[in-house]
């Protein structure tokens, strides 16, 4: 594997952990502590909203949906660093995944589409490389 190639995948990994771990697993822990220190996890909501009422009626299960998420991108993450095709599988999946749900979670799906968008693209470039898509003769 080309040092390049190798660069983007690593870029592409620690933008999965940065997302991963500070979003959603940053998310769980705010509520975690909200509750431990006598705030009602359920009052959470109204610190920041989602636009579909439905998430915004059911916060608490979407922080566990969260962390669900968190969880998985740091593994796809770990496993790309190793250079695991299916830590790459993952990554992608965990990548496209994201990208169709952020609509549905304005405004923390902005910062979703940006890091996941990114993190899609260096792996694909990666991946890819220089290919044509139909090869000159």
């Amino acid at each position: 594997m080309k040092n390049s190639t190798r660069t983007k995948y690593k870029i592409a990994a620690i933008l999965m952990i940065i997302h991963g771990g500070l979003m959603e697993l940053a998310g769980f822990f705010f509520l975690l502590f909200a509750s431990l220190f006598g705030s009602n996890a359920f009052e959470a909501g109204k610190y920041f909203s989602f636009k579909l009422p439905y998430f915004q009626d059911n916060l608490y299960m979407m922080t566990v949906m969260g962390v669900i998420y968190g969880v998985l991108r740091l593994i796809s993450a770990i496993g790309l660093l190793k250079n695991r095709m299916w830590g790459l599988a993952l990554s992608i999946i965990n990548c496209v995944t994201t990208m169709v749900l952020m609509m549905f979670m304005l405004p923390a799906g902005i910062v979703d589409g940006i890091l996941a968008g990114t993190a899609l693209v260096l792996i694909l470039i990666g991946y890819f490389g220089d290919r044509e898509v139909i090869e000159s003769r």
